[in-house]
């Protein structure tokens, strides 16, 4: 799932091989239940697990708040609008071959199915890999009255049925729907495919254009990076998974607590965690960690389940 930061014969033949064989621990096991699940006729969603929506429908009451919905995906509340970040509800992710996924299996439940899921003002996409745009949970939630902040290049990829999509690159700021969303680099890549390498790949900060201006910060897969030194949010998503053998594109948490510690941030959301098995850390690690770098700074941290969530 992974390319190289770096573009040299040595760097990549030495980030190659640690990565086929994590590949190789994972990816031959799951395909054959991906042919099993669509053997079955097993739903592209799987149940979702009991009492998920809970913490989506407290959003209602407050101007600011989040809902982790498993990986890196969010439901965010910012003053009267609705945001969804990276949604992935499905029960498996990876390329779709007669209407089938093949690919990975979820650990565990999604926290609700997307028929569940409030009305959306914005579904938020910060770049085109299979476990960031899910094209089936995209199908499932489509809406006239939603609009699609996504990055350069993905346009095609968003399925019909949104009222707007809008691409928006580094250093550009959009407004829609009573939102800013402003789209900063992060350290990564965004090929759908091994053909597609100049799609665009984005972190945001997305404002609240009324009432008290609530900010959050979305930063999509990274690598440790300096980009987003500074920047001021009342919540920080972030991610702190994945980074084994993938440490050049996925931050580890002691990484991703440097960049949140380097931000004029109040909280962090940790996500892309302990829903896929894409990387060789044990599931339970990158959250344990994290709570050890912030040390007495902990409570700064939401900690919460897939469907569990913070308000103000």
């Amino acid at each position: 799932m992974s390319a190289p930061k770096r573009t040299g014969p040595s760097a990549v033949t030495k980030l190659a091989v640690p990565a086929a064989r994590s590949a190789w621990r994972r990816y031959p096991r799951e395909l054959v239940g991906s042919v099993s699940d669509a053997w079955a006729g097993r739903s592209l969603f799987a149940p979702a697990s009991a009492g998920g929506g809970e913490a989506a429908r407290g959003l209602a009451g407050t101007d600011l708040g989040v809902v982790w919905l498993g990986h890196a995906g969010a439901l965010v509340r910012l003053g009267d609008s609705l945001v969804l970040l990276d949604p992935v509800l499905s029960a498996r992710i990876g390329p779709r071959v007669g209407g089938r996924t093949l690919g990975l299996g979820r650990l565990s439940a999604a926290p609700l199915h997307p028929s569940h899921l409030p009305e959306i003002d914005a579904v938020v996409l910060s770049h085109a890999h299979f476990d960031h745009l899910d094209v089936p949970t995209l199908e499932a939630i489509a809406s006239p009255r939603t609009a699609v902040i996504t990055a350069r290049g993905t346009r095609g990829l968003i399925p019909a049925g949104f009222g707007r999509v809008v691409e928006v690159d580094w250093g550009k700021r959009e407004r829609v729907e009573g939102l800013e969303f402003e789209a900063i680099r992060p350290e990564h890549w965004g090929a759908r495919t091994a053909l597609d390498r100049e799609r665009g790949f984005n972190a945001y900060l997305i404002r609240s254009l009324g009432g008290r201006g609530r900010r959050v910060f979305f930063g999509g897969d990274t690598a440790a990076t300096e980009a987003f030194r500074g920047v001021e949010a009342d919540v920080a998503v972030l991610g702190i998974g994945g980074y084994d053998p993938w440490e050049h594109a996925h931050a580890t948490p002691e990484q991703a607590w440097g960049m949140f510690a380097g931000m004029r941030a109040e909280r962090v959301l940790p996500v892309h965690h302990s829903t896929f098995r894409m990387s060789d850390e044990p599931v339970g690690e990158p959250l344990e960690r994290l709570m050890g770098a912030a040390g007495r700074e902990c409570e700064r941290v939401i900690v919460a389940p897939a469907g569990g969530g913070w308000a103000a």
